[in-house]
């Protein structure tokens, strides 16, 4: 597989998007291309910088043998349009404002994921003021992205 460097970024950086790297750190792992993906994780703004990824981002993703405990959420920053191969937004909230941030040669690298990852138009939805329950239901979501998205990127590769 040819590497290839991912940041999924949603707006605090403590919900969606560490779930989503932790979530594709594990299938990328398990599929033995840790060596050829790097992934990250930010956010938009910087209101949660430094925190730990929200307790019930935690709690679902231990449920499912998944350790995002040592993540802690940053900013985008002008940087990682140059460090990353692909920019991931969760909405297309998020994707507006990436793309309003973007350098114009690096534009192309953002997209909404899901559209990327699967073909279909769809926001992730910001699960921040729902039940803990909606994790799970984020979970599912972002496992199935994500395992849609490394079939997309080793055929890519082949």
């Amino acid at each position: 597989m040819k590497p290839v460097r991912i940041l999924f970024v949603c707006l605090g950086n403590i919900c969606r998007s560490p779930l989503a790297e932790g979530v594709m750190r594990d299938i990328v792992h398990k599929a033995g291309h840790g060596h050829a993906v790097s992934i990250d994780s930010a956010g938009i703004g910087a209101w949660h910088v430094g925190a730990p990824p929200d307790q019930r981002s935690i709690s679902v993703a231990k449920a499912h043998g998944i350790d995002i405990t040592g993540l802690r959420g940053r900013q985008i920053s002008a940087a990682d349009f140059a460090a990353f191969d692909l920019i991931l937004g969760m909405d297309m909230s998020n994707v507006r404002d990436l793309s309003a941030l973007a350098p114009a040669a690096m534009a192309g690298k953002v997209h909404l994921f899901m559209r990327y990852a699967t073909g279909h138009a769809g926001d992730v939805p910001d699960p921040y003021y729902e039940t803990a329950d909606v994790f799970e239901a984020l979970y599912q979501m972002l496992e199935a992205g994500c395992l849609s998205l490394l079939a997309r990127l080793e055929e890519r590769a082949s």
